[in-house]
């Protein structure tokens, strides 16, 4: 017969510490799950809800096995999932709940292994069937990803859509008919401060067999914050080689695209979002003339005539505070000479800056073509910009979704250049 092992009053009062803590680690959690429910992107509702699962399994162990040192591992994952999927200016904190994980995991597995160590209170027994429970979870998920990961890595044939990674046969070698790259120096204005004389540069991907007597599609791309006009084609010269390979396969037509930079000098340093507002003007007034007089594209004339009547011809797409540029830059105030949009990790726009731009006067008249919105499951951006997508959805009657515009969120994928290579890739299949 076995006799029950009463526990001493240390053990006991750990025990319904550690209860307490595990209690409160399940409620967060638990309200993880509810939050990713309302804000509706079902790649970010299945994972985040797995990781509150396993949170829950991990919480509840440590407290039945006695052993607080798990709430650390609980404590490292929450911290940097925190640090990923949030960003003040973007975010306002939207995952703020990993924080609060974080501290209460932190306090508990630090001051709880101090305490049974002090108090010399043993470990208990590992509760087998929630240990089993969180390594099948981990171990399907991640086995999951890996297998359509590799599956969209190794893909041939024709290009298609992916959400999982760009096919490696765009991001091997270069092939023999590659393009070219040129830098392009232009006179602006500062246009957000005094309006002083500026010179900037610009990058320009010209395709294999590039001829002035041919007229070109053309993509103005834009990087983000702490980033320069090199990023897309120079700092990451992998995207050269996926458009060069998306051309020479047939995936995609020749095209010309245009990587500027909205900095402009050290100016609105401390308030960046000034600029993503002016670029309009320096688009409009000092790039495109100098581009598209410079190269030959479907504007029969370097001016607003030429481009309002060449803009089924002409794409603008942006990676965090570039999406923003394009938002607020191009299809709020440049509508007229673009029909194609791409923002990737980005958005800041509601919807009463939609309905003061482009469904006033002649915007309100012209065609969007295709509006591409893409983002990562831990990315920052992912909550603000489902907000301000659905708010555009609600109000915009020229965009249906899976028509003309779509909003991909790529698993396991953060605010980083491997998302945007792939929205890039997936954003070339559906333009011109």
């Amino acid at each position: 017969m076995r006799h029950k092992i009463e526990m001493t009053a240390d053990e006991k009062m750990w025990n319904r510490i550690s209860q307490i803590l595990a209690v409160v680690l399940v409620l967060l959690s638990g309200i993880d799950i509810v939050w990713f429910a309302i804000l509706g992107d079902k790649t970010a509702f299945i994972t985040f809800s797995m990781i509150a699962v396993v949170f829950m399994l991990v919480a509840y162990m440590a407290w039945k096995s006695r052993m607080p040192f798990l709430y650390l591992l609980i404590a490292v994952t929450a911290f940097v999932l925190y640090f990923n999927t949030n960003f003040s200016t973007s975010t306002y904190y939207f995952n703020w709940l990993f924080l609060a994980e974080a501290i209460v995991a932190t306090l508990g597995g630090s001051l709880g292994t101090t305490v049974m160590i002090w108090k010399k209170i043993p470990m208990g027994r590992v509760a087998v069937l929630p240990l089993a429970a969180a390594v099948l979870i981990l171990a399907g998920f991640l086995g999951f990803w890996k297998v359509r990961y590799d599956a969209g890595h190794e893909a041939q044939g024709l290009a298609r859509d992916e959400l999982w990674a760009v096919p490696a046969k765009y991001d091997g070698e270069e092939p023999e008919q590659a393009g070219t790259v040129e830098e392009v120096v232009y006179d602006t204005r500062a246009y957000a401060t005094d309006g002083r004389s500026v010179k900037k540069s610009a990058y320009v991907y010209l395709p294999y067999g590039y001829s002035k007597e041919k007229e070109y599609n053309i993509l103005y791309l834009m990087h983000g914050t702490g980033d320069d006009e090199k990023y897309w084609l120079k700092t990451n010269p992998y995207n050269k080689t996926m458009l060069d390979n998306m051309i020479a396969d047939g995936d995609i037509e020749p095209l010309i695209v245009v990587t500027p930079t909205f900095y402009v000098e050290d100016d609105c340093a401390d308030d960046l979002d000034q600029l993503t507002y002016s670029f309009a003007k320096e688009l409009r007034n000092d790039l495109m003339p100098e581009i598209e007089s410079s190269y030959s594209t479907y504007a029969k004339s370097a001016d607003d005539k030429g481009f309002a009547e060449s803009r089924d011809h002409r794409a603008f797409a942006g990676l965090s505070r570039g999406a923003v540029t394009m938002y607020h830059s191009v299809l709020c105030q440049s509508l007229d000479y673009f029909s194609w949009f791409g923002a990737f990790s980005g958005s800041r726009t509601d919807k009463t800056a939609f309905e003061d731009t482009i469904q006033t006067d002649d915007f309100a008249e012209l065609p969007i073509h295709y509006l591409y919105v893409a983002s990562g499951n831990f990315d920052f951006a992912l909550p603000g910009q489902i907000q301000d997508y659905q708010a555009l959805l609600d109000i915009e009657p020229r965009l249906r979704s899976g028509v003309n515009t779509c909003f991909d969120v790529f698993p396991m994928r953060y605010h980083s250049m491997g998302n945007w290579h792939l929205a890039l890739y997936n954003f070339l299949q559906k333009i011109f």
